[in-house]
């Protein structure tokens, strides 16, 4: 005779809270678990969304089913709302939500003899890990927080402020792309990411939309898998303790900023906190309720919000207008005793860190977010005459496939083959062999080596576009590069993203 561990596992992802429960079924018996808020359920989910005896999960002969029993608030499986008194088979997959709780059911058949230990999840701190996408919420009508759980279920440990790489296969290309971590450690069952929809920048015509950005809001659904790398960044108060903090955000930049704010009140830390964010209109503020609770519930958590892009008669009773000198000291008149940190698009940090060294504002407890600039834009014209195509492989497909199994040596005291043509360029621009492509650029060196590969249509690998995730890291077989700040890379490889060629750089692309 076989038996059958179910173990029901409930999050509720507002609090925190996690319960599970084991069931040992003999095959061929009918047994049921009873889910509700009162004592007497098998499975107690104390929340006002759910009924005294909200619903039951019974298993037969190794299958699942959920019915509601009649309860106030519903239920729904994978987001579809489901009948009452009706059977719904449940999948380990399917994701159950009764009020504020996920449920979800693992089960495997074993030996009767054999014994099943529910120990506790283990702590991931960092590396590769696969997730499963436990809900997509609306935030605006551009935003959405995806919140993530792991398989197996692991405890997210993390630093309130860093981010994570996402793996992506998009349309069977790899893609890697870094978002902020918008959750809090002090809420470890969940990982959350918030994501705002990118349109097609207007000064560039034909210009694609997002990427990525805008493929996770189209097509990323509830009991969706994907692949994450993480947790990376510096940015976070945790290495930076102070008694009083500024956090200025403005936009999707508000994401590490909640991360911190949450975490901050969470755990209760006696810490001073203002938070400025700047918001196109209010319909455009990611986590207004959110934010708005927590000031009125938390006596050392000011809030304060400007709206720079009011609709004619649109009820606002916050700032207006751009962040400037004036607001910093209404809102802030004790900014100088404050360490603050900011996240937003490049123009607006630009612009807050003016205004802050015009107000003599203590530079050393400065901090701010970027992910890397955008690649530099040109206009055609400017393009042209710069195009850096100096050692291009010709005749054949040039395609990065076909084109790696011819062989270009690093070594530059060897003599070109003879399929190479050679275009003359100013001593003052660097170039970049691509090994694998057969191709040879020039570029600025001011320009990092992935702005240069981008500028020409060349795609390689990133991810944050700040040279802390090492998705962009790639064999450098010859030449030298310079950084701004001393990277974290191996001997004999080098962070495109960062990295700008001096003279003439081989690298494995």
């Amino acid at each position: 005779m076989s038996v059958t561990n179910i173990q029901i596992k409930a999050l509720n992802a507002e609090t925190g809270e996690f319960k599970e429960k084991l069931l040992k079924l003999t095959t061929g018996i009918k047994r049921d678990c009873l889910l509700g808020r009162h004592s007497s359920c098998d499975l107690v989910l104390d929340s006002a969304e759910v009924s005294r005896i909200h619903g039951r999960i019974w298993c037969q002969d190794g299958q699942c089913f959920y019915t509601d029993l009649g309860s106030t608030d519903g239920s729904q499986i994978n987001d579809q709302k489901v009948g009452v008194n009706q059977v719904y088979p449940l999948k380990q997959n399917h994701l159950l939500r009764i009020g504020g709780f996920i449920v979800t059911i693992d089960h495997q058949s074993i030996a009767e003899q054999s014994a099943v230990t529910v120990g506790q999840p283990h702590r991931w701190s960092g590396g590769e890990l696969t997730v499963r996408c436990l809900q997509a919420i609306a935030e605006t009508p551009d935003v959405k927080t995806f919140r993530f759980v792991a398989e197996p279920t692991v405890l997210f440990s993390y630093k309130p402020g860093q981010f994570v790489t996402l793996d992506l296969d998009i349309e069977g290309k790899r893609a890697l792309r870094s978002y902020s971590i918008s959750s809090t450690p002090s809420r470890p069952h969940t990982l959350e990411i918030t994501v705002k929809r990118v349109p097609p920048p207007t000064e560039i015509a034909d210009a694609p939309p997002g990427l990525v950005s805008n493929w996770l809001h189209d097509r990323l659904t509830v009991g969706s898998q994907v692949k994450l790398k993480g947790p990376m960044g510096k940015f976070t108060c945790v290495d930076n303790p102070a008694q009083k903090l500024l956090f200025i955000s403005a936009g999707s930049g508000i994401t590490p900023m909640m991360s911190m704010s949450r975490w901050l009140c969470d755990t209760g830390a006696n810490v001073d906190i203002i938070f400025i964010h700047s918001t196109r209109s209010p319909r455009d503020f990611i986590f207004r309720h959110e934010l708005e609770s927590m000031a009125a519930r938390y006596s050392n958590f000011q809030l304060a919000v400007t709206a720079t892009c009011l609709e004619p008669g649109q009820a606002w009773v916050g700032y207006t207008g751009r962040l400037n000198e004036l607001m910093l000291q209404a809102i802030a008149p004790d900014l100088q005793e404050r360490t603050v940190y900011v996240c937003g698009a490049n123009p607006f940090m630009e612009e807050v860190k003016t205004r802050l060294e015009e107000l003599l504002f203590p530079m050393e407890n400065y901090h701010e977010e970027s992910f890397g600039s955008p690649p530099r834009k040109q206009s055609v014209k400017k393009k042209q005459e710069d195009r850096a195509t100096i050692n291009t492989y010709i005749g054949g497909d040039s395609s990065p496939q076909s084109s790696s199994n011819q062989e270009l040596h690093p070594d530059i005291t060897k003599e070109k083959p003879e399929n190479i043509i050679s275009v003359n360029t100013t001593q003052e621009r660097s170039s970049i062999v691509f090994d694998k492509l057969g191709k040879e650029i020039a570029g600025d060196r001011e320009d990092t080596i992935l702005e240069i590969a981008e500028q020409e249509g060349i795609e390689l690998p990133s991810g944050c576009r700040m040279g802390a995730c090492g998705a962009c890291k790639l064999p450098l077989l010859a030449g030298e590069v310079n950084y701004d700040d001393d990277p974290d890379c191996e001997p004999g490889h080098l962070l495109t993203c960062i990295a700008k060629p001096v003279g003439r750089v081989v690298i494995e692309a």
